[in-house]
């Protein structure tokens, strides 16, 4: 399999093979090579239906029968390959060659690539496009970059400042302990501290311990199951008790939810009633949600258990199975590979729980839980041994 974006005459090409034929795009405009001008290329593909956008102008490619996943294990290149050998002779029209010119905001599935020495894991004779120190993107939040003699620095605006306008001016000169994050509220002139897990009070200065987990809706717990390496994934279990008065939220995500592709359990609130969605693979998240189930935000504490054995799901609410379904008869895709993290009440601070979850659900949790169990686990999942922010101690 290969995904591959190259210029052949001109023309930006993409072209994608995902096991049993290759697929061609080809813009219908000319790549302007004169006066430096910056071109704007997204490209990419949803199951076997390709995209290529040139500067607004776009091509798509229906979807056809047939392979609809990119399985790839080599590493991932920009601008050229370390060596020609790499390249399938599908994946470009001419013979292959490297990249003249300059690429910056290069993104992978949303996610910012960092073309430096720093983020990339090797390269060769890449340079400076810019020729100054400034570089792009060096200023943050809109600052601006001026050249100095053996370096640059930046000018801010308001209400930014540091080296690189990544500090807020309320957060100057905030209190808040070792254990926390400095949060600007620029509304107030002020700022707030988001304590990490087992830190409470104003500042994140004491030392608090809890079992059960208070969640305020910018609130996550991030749990590495230890015992992933040896999980049998196509039998996935998870279990928890749950308080809420809230209608929307996240309750708990196994799965890295850092890439579209991740496998994912998730279970949480929606118009009030549980809502259940698996994603075994190739993107097929299948919702589990009815109309008659009962409303759940009415401040009492619910059990809801959910069971995947292969393809086949079962949820309970309150010890009643209320879910009974097999999400792929063919059994296309059959473990739950979630890459050992689960995700407690939303994710890490700055991660809107609507862009990680795709519009599955809304908001982060508000409210109370406890009693979180993986697998057959004997033992609770012990919640103060997990990372986290902005949880209070809900006993």
């Amino acid at each position: 399999d290969f995904l591959c974006i190259s210029l052949l005459r001109g023309f930006v090409q993409l072209r994608y093979n995902l096991g049993d034929r290759t697929i061609t795009l080809q813009s219908f405009q000319q790549v302007s090579t004169a006066g430096h001008r910056w071109h704007l290329l997204q490209a990419g593909r949803v199951g076997s239906e390709g995209y290529l956008e040139l500067d607004g102008i776009n091509i798509t490619q229906a979807a056809q029968p047939g392979m609809r996943a990119l399985d790839t294990q080599t590493e991932f290149f920009v601008g050229g390959v370390s060596s020609l050998q790499l390249v399938h002779p599908l994946a470009v029209g001419d013979d292959p060659s490297g990249f003249s010119g300059c690429v910056r905001e290069a993104a992978v599935n949303g996610r910012e690539l960092r073309l430096s020495a720093a983020g990339a894991n090797g390269g060769a004779n890449v340079g400076d496009c810019d020729g100054t120190a400034c570089g792009y993107s060096v200023c943050r939040n809109n600052g601006t970059c001026l050249p100095r003699p053996g370096g640059f620095s930046c000018a801010c605006p308001r209400p930014w400042a540091g080296a690189s306008c990544e500090e807020s001016i309320h957060c100057q000169h905030h209190e808040c302990g070792p254990q926390a994050l400095c949060l600007p509220q620029p509304a107030a002139a002020s700022y707030a501290c988001a304590c990490s897990l087992g830190w409470a009070g104003r500042f994140c200065q004491r030392r608090v311990t809890f079992f059960i987990a208070e969640f305020a809706g910018s609130s996550y717990i991030k749990y590495r199951d230890p015992l992933y390496p040896k999980r049998d994934l196509q039998q996935s279990r998870i279990s928890l008790n749950f308080s809420t008065s809230h209608p929307e939220g996240l309750l708990a995500w196994m799965g890295e939810g850092q890439d579209e592709d991740d496998d994912f359990l998730a279970v949480g609130l929606a118009g009030g009633r549980l809502k259940v969605v698996v994603n075994l693979g190739e993107r097929i998240s299948v919702p589990l949600s009815h109309g008659h189930l009962p409303p759940c935000c009415d401040q009492r504490w619910h059990l809801v258990t959910v069971l995947q054995n292969q393809t086949c799901i079962k949820v309970y609410l309150d010890e009643e199975l209320v879910v009974f379904e097999d999400i792929d008869p063919q059994r296309s895709y059959t473990a739950l590979n979630y890459g050992g993290i689960c995700y407690l009440g939303g994710f890490e601070l700055g991660r809107r729980v609507s862009l990680v979850t795709g519009g599955l659900f809304q908001q982060g949790f508000v409210g109370k839980l406890k009693d979180v169990v993986l697998f057959q686990d004997s033992r609770k999942v012990q919640l103060m041994e997990a990372e986290g922010f902005n949880v209070h101690s809900g006993n």
